[in-house]
């Protein structure tokens, strides 16, 4: 651990960024499934002439006007959070990290900001083609402002194409391509601009019951149900094809979070999936006690997602502690992984050889600055854990980890079923079941859970990890007065819980007064 670190610091730093991207959350997913959604209705206004598709296009684009406002409001102090709280880790990685997020800025903010400027104000002053292109290329750029900030994610899950340099004490990037390609970023970015289209559907959904159950605009309603009953499917085929990706992404790079989202405190082979499950409350991560207190679980399936061999062994808690086991590595070679406290040995190590670079370089020393730097790169797969005296803090908050996991994937098996209902209606042309118009409705608030849960279960599931194996969170934060974090955490709680309020507000009204005539 940092000598001199307020824990009190670290806690509300991390409660006031989960704070910011929780709130900041609620907003994207709309955002970057809604301009799709627009994007058709308009494609389908120009081929056809009919105005009913124009009126259709001009009411969800006020919905997503009003929600993308106040996304870019909590979105841009998500960014300066970066500067205020977690300055160790801007400085650390900013050569890494800040590229991403200053392509965002520069290229797919600019267009989004750009060409969303024509789609609200420019429709008796473009052609209509022209208007269809900005609106296309409004979708195209929220989506890319997406692409940057999950790159940035994916590195801090698995940090890549850099290198250390003991001289600065900072990582530079060696590999623009590996950042961008790596197969964290990759699946990381499908699997939530995919789960956003599916967000953004089901919202155009419920609202569109709501006016079927008032008896109003009701072939705007059955054209945008349809619309986003095709998107919405089609989108949550590729959600569960991404989260099969992202399963074994976190098994090789991520194994403590694989072991956490199933409750896995004792590794086994062949092991199984929980498909429903209710944990111990007394287990304790070392203790002998059982897992759970009932579970349903779909045998060998763990083992498949996370390895793709069925009686792969995957390790539990305990394990990833105790080490001593065996697996296959990228080159194919058997190795032993070690136990939590032979890598926070290793850390320090690293940390121990860093030192000694530094006073060998002052002191012009360069036969025992070669020593010394030989000494970190051997162990700088493991500097982070040099941060670190408790192994049980590697452990993260198992619970939540667990329940938030199987929320997410027990809703998006309610969502694919809820689609499947959702067209069979409308192709027989009867959308008018009261029932399935109220659980429409309902399913809006539960698929705001579902892409919470997603959340959750990547972040708290890769805690106490800011930089994943090199950079804890307790090195990472700024030095600041706990208490100043303390006041701008209940600042932004009040702001956030106004602004969301006031962006509920005005979608409700705006849903009331419903579209306008052309």
């Amino acid at each position: 651990m940092l000598e001199g670190v307020d824990i009190a610091l670290v806690d509300w730093s991390r409660a006031q960024f989960a704070l910011t991207a929780m709130y900041h959350w609620m907003f994207v997913p709309l955002t970057l499934g809604l301009t799709f959604i627009i994007a058709f209705m308009e494609t389908l206004y120009v081929r056809t002439g009919d105005e009913h598709w124009k009126q259709a296009t001009k009411f969800w684009m006020r919905l997503f006007g009003v929600n993308f406002a106040i996304g870019v409001a909590t979105g841009l102090i998500l960014e300066f959070e970066f500067g205020t709280n977690w300055s160790n880790y801007s400085w650390f990685v900013g050569d890494i990290f800040g590229a991403p997020l200053a392509i965002e800025g520069i290229m797919a903010f600019f267009m989004e900001s750009t060409f969303i400027a024509v789609m609200f104000f420019g429709w008796k002053k473009v052609s209509k083609r022209f208007h269809l292109t900005a609106t296309w290329l409004t979708a195209i750029g929220s989506n890319l402002s997406a692409l940057w900030i999950l790159v940035a994610n994916g590195w801090m899950q698995f940090p890549t194409g850099m290198q250390f340099n003991p001289d600065t004490a900072r990582n530079e990037m060696v590999s623009f391509v590996d950042v961008l390609f790596s197969p964290v970023a990759i699946n990381k970015f499908l699997h939530t601009i995919t789960s956003g289209y599916v967000l953004a559907s089901i919202f155009v959904i419920g609202v569109s019951a709501w006016f079927l159950l008032k008896k109003r605009h009701e072939l705007l309603a059955h054209r945008s149900i349809l619309v986003a009953g095709v998107f919405g499917f089609i989108s949550l085929i590729a959600v569960i094809v991404t989260g099969d990706g992202s399963a074994y992404q976190v098994a090789q790079k991520q194994p403590m979070k694989l072991a956490a989202m199933e409750g896995l405190y004792q590794g086994k082979s062949g092991a199984g999936l929980v498909a429903l499950g209710v944990l111990n409350p007394a287990k304790e991560p070392m203790d002998g006690e059982e897992e759970f207190l009932f579970k349903i679980e779909l045998p060998h399936v763990l083992s498949w997602l996370g390895y793709h061999d069925f009686n792969a062994f995957v390790p539990g808690v305990r394990d990833l502690i105790e080490g001593g086991y065996t697996y296959t590595n990228a080159e194919g070679q058997q190795v032993v992984e070690p136990s939590a406290q032979e890598k926070i040995n290793m850390g320090r190590e690293a940390i121990a050889a860093l030192r000694r670079y530094t006073e060998a370089r002052e002191a012009g020393n360069k036969e025992e600055m070669g020593v010394a730097r030989a000494e970190l790169e051997k162990n700088f797969r493991y500097f982070g854990y040099g941060y670190l005296n408790d192994t049980k803090s590697l452990i993260p908050n198992v619970p939540l980890t667990f329940y938030s996991f199987h929320i997410m994937v027990l809703l998006g098996g309610l969502f694919l079923l809820f689609f499947l209902v959702v067209l069979h209606f409308t192709w027989k042309r009867k959308l008018k079941s009261r029932w399935l118009l109220v659980t429409s409705i309902l399913m809006i608030p539960l698929v705001y859970i579902c892409s919470q849960a997603g959340w959750i279960v990547a972040e708290v599931g890769r805690q106490p990890w800011v930089i994943q194996d090199i950079m804890p969170t307790v090195s990472a934060v700024s030095r600041i007065d706990a208490n100043a974090v303390q006041v701008t955490f209940i600042i932004f709680s009040i702001l956030f819980t106004v602004l969301l309020i006031a962006e509920m507000s005005i979608m409700f009204k705006q849903i009331k007064l419903g579209p306008k005539e052309n």
